[in-house]
């Protein structure tokens, strides 16, 4: 056997590898083997057209993999800091929007995340201002009924970055450090969305004893206060527009 047989073979074996290797980084590095063995089994055989293939390959297979490894280190950086996604920059598109505009509406189907990069925007239902650095429409758009729960204005003209439901899959699934990331900050949104809640009881809470105490309840007349209360707190966490706040 040939000196440039056995480098095709082993060629055709690195390709073999990378239909088996799950993970991207991996098999980024084995397909880029794979090239420089082809690039020199055509060379030494004369097969110029694999030759010429595999020479176009590599560069693209290590422009991927560059890629992968600098996403990978800034979602481990992003982790250990605060929550910020300017680095999914290459991964989405921009979007510019105009005073006035809404970038989405309550009840409309949610196909896109969004990243303010500039300009003041506002959710209609709960007054709240979403400013530049702010991730909006992240919950909505893996809810299982992928709606809208809110109304997202424009108050004065800006940019954000968008990503469809696609690209977020196609990172999941081809880096799983990104996967923890996002994981990361929907716990933050949820946990932020549950110490509303809990501060709007609390507060629902004070104007009942208030009540009580500047009308001189009597105990039975505070029972049904209480009851009023316990039915206003499950209406509460029932409400939709406090249901889902700046994440919508």
């Amino acid at each position: 056997m040939r000196f440039a047989e056995i480098i095709g073979y082993v060629a055709a074996l690195l390709v073999f590898l990378t239909f088996y290797i799950e993970m991207m980084v991996p098999l980024r590095i084995v397909a880029m083997c794979s090239n420089c063995a082809f690039i020199a089994y055509g060379y030494l055989d004369g097969l110029y057209p694999i030759l010429f293939l595999h020479v176009v390959l590599l560069p693209l297979n290590a422009m991927r993999l560059n890629q992968m490894i600098q996403l990978s280190f800034q979602v481990r950086t992003a982790a250990n800091e605060d929550l910020n996604m300017d680095w999914i920059r290459p991964f989405s598109s921009v979007q510019h929007i105009h005073v006035g505009e809404m970038l989405f509406r309550r009840g409309q189907p949610a196909t896109h995340m969004f990243v303010i990069i500039s300009g003041r925007f506002r959710l209609r239902e709960t007054g709240i201002e979403i400013r530049p650095g702010s991730v909006v429409g992240e919950l909505s758009l893996l809810a299982p009924k992928h709606k809208r729960t809110q109304t997202l204005e424009c108050l004065e003209a800006g940019e954000a970055f968008c990503m469809s439901l696609r690209q977020l899959e196609q990172l999941f699934f081809q880096n799983r450090t990104f996967g923890f990331y996002f994981l990361k900050l929907i716990t933050s949104r949820m946990s932020e969305n549950l110490e509303r809640l809990e501060h709007a009881l609390v507060e629902r809470e004070q104007e009942i004893r208030s009540l009580n105490k500047a009308f001189g309840l009597s105990e039975p007349s505070r029972l049904v206060a209480e009851e009023v209360q316990e039915t206003q707190s499950r209406e509460l966490f029932h409400d939709p527009s406090l249901a889902s706040l700046p994440p919508c």
